[in-house]
């Protein structure tokens, strides 16, 4: 069933101009009458002009707005100066009431630019269908329209991308300035690293605000507002953006090398590559940094309980070991804000296996759903595989002012949790890089 209707009178034909207050009208007369359409909200997106001379769409639409008195609470007339900005703000109410199903209603001339805008700013968590805006019989004059499907010319794709881009690097800051956490282990002359928290970016859905840096097709975060996170972070961070790696999470041990064929899926990533950038995600799962100031390579590892059993840490060490020829006993590693034992819970079965490594990695073992301390496993695993104690930070730190291994669930206004916050949940990293 559509939950909102979104009638799109943006940049109208000059012929279809002068009928705006008869178009809306007949549009949501259509609205009232059909139950296949009624939906509880209505926004319609029109065109705010510049300067004083020509006035907005909006104040046109005004009297055509008066006769719908059932429509009137749930109706919106949202005017922007471009396309990407009245679709962003109109995405924000969306939200803001968890809806998900949308009808668009529009020329059939804006279809496939609006489908390209849709496809930038929303993900697969919503459903769009569209219906041709019915307009009187003397637009006969108008030109054809595109083909059902076809592909828009790349200088128009580009030229939308742009203004997508140009509005959300207008938009401020929320919930703070961006913070980045460092480790006093790695040294700042030769990496530059840190650990992201949640505040800075421009994110607004609660679970995701505000510097969310990873989209998926179950959340409600688009790429480009990723991106922009991204790009906001690099700029506070000092790298560059367009050299910036992500393992592809799997869960496993698989290693990328750098320079090397890229496998499908990864959880660790090493180089020796300067001003490349690697980055691991987290929302409870740990981010963990590695960083050889002797032969100068570096690495980043996503590290969730089944990787942490997987020994996928201890791979990423054994990489950089064999491919650049690092001691073991050089390398550092930096385990950042994860999910703690005091609020990590797994089935029994699999706290067993956490148990094996060592029986002070469990807490209330006879429960059946035990405590697991997902960082002690990662160290003991760490340091039979050769690593020096004194060269992994963790939680057991004792200065807490240099302490980065938060529990991401103890702390909501620094940190995302899937723990706490469900499935639409936001996503922090670790990040590394030799620098030039």
């Amino acid at each position: 069933m559509v939950e909102a209707v979104l009638i799109d009178l943006f940049n109208l034909p000059e012929n279809l101009q002068n009928n705006i207050q008869g178009l809306l009208c007949n549009t949501l007369e259509t609205i009232e009458k059909c139950s296949s359409i009624h939906a509880p909200f209505v926004y319609v997106m029109c065109c705010q002009r510049q300067g004083s001379e020509r006035k907005g769409e909006q104040e046109f639409l005004l009297p055509a707005l008066g006769g719908f008195q059932s429509l009137k609470r749930k109706l919106e007339v949202v005017c922007a100066l471009t396309t990407a900005a009245a679709l962003y703000t109109i995405k924000q109410r969306l939200d803001e009431k968890d809806l998900s199903i949308i009808k668009v209603i529009l020329p059939t001339l804006r279809k496939d630019l609006m489908k390209a805008y849709i496809d930038h700013l929303f993900t697969a968590v919503y459903q769009f269908e569209y219906e041709d805006l019915q307009v009187a019989s003397d637009s006969e004059n108008l030109p054809e329209p595109q083909g059902e499907g076809q592909t828009l010319p790349s200088q128009d794709m580009a030229l939308i991308q742009s203004e997508i881009q140009r509005h959300l690097e207008s938009l401020p800051s929320l919930k703070g300035e961006l913070t980045i956490l460092r480790s006093s282990l790695i040294p700042d002359d030769i990496f530059l690293h840190g650990f992201t928290t949640r505040t800075g970016g421009i994110s607004y859905i609660p679970t995701l605000s505000s510097c969310n840096l990873f989209s998926s097709s179950k959340r409600r975060d688009p790429q480009v507002v990723v991106k922009e996170n991204l790009r906001r972070l690099a700029n506070a961070a000092g790298f560059n953006p367009e050299a910036f790696h992500r393992v592809k999470v799997n869960h496993a041990n698989a290693v990328c090398i750098m320079g090397k064929t890229e496998p499908d899926s990864y959880d660790g990533i090493v180089t020796n590559q300067k001003g490349v950038t690697l980055a691991a995600p987290g929302a409870d799962c740990i981010p963990v940094l590695f960083a050889d100031p002797v032969r100068k390579a570096c690495g980043a590892a996503h590290s969730g309980w089944k990787g942490t059993l997987l020994g996928v840490s201890m791979a990423t060490v054994n990489a950089m070991v064999s491919e650049y020829g690092c001691n073991v006993k050089d390398i550092l590693v930096v385990l950042g804000p994860s999910v703690g034992p005091c609020c990590y819970k797994l089935p029994h079965e699999s706290a067993e296996e956490f148990h094996r490594i060592d029986p002070k990695c469990v807490r209330l073992f006879d429960s059946a759903n035990p405590y697991v301390d997902i960082r002690r496993a990662t160290r003991i695993l760490l340091e039979r595989g050769g690593v020096l104690p004194e060269n992994i930070q963790d939680d057991s730190i004792t200065d807490q002012n240099q302490n980065v291994t938060f529990c991401t669930t103890c702390h909501p206004d620094k940190f995302y949790s899937h723990v706490r916050d469900g499935a639409n949940f936001g996503t922090q990293i670790g990040f590394i890089s030799i620098k030039d």
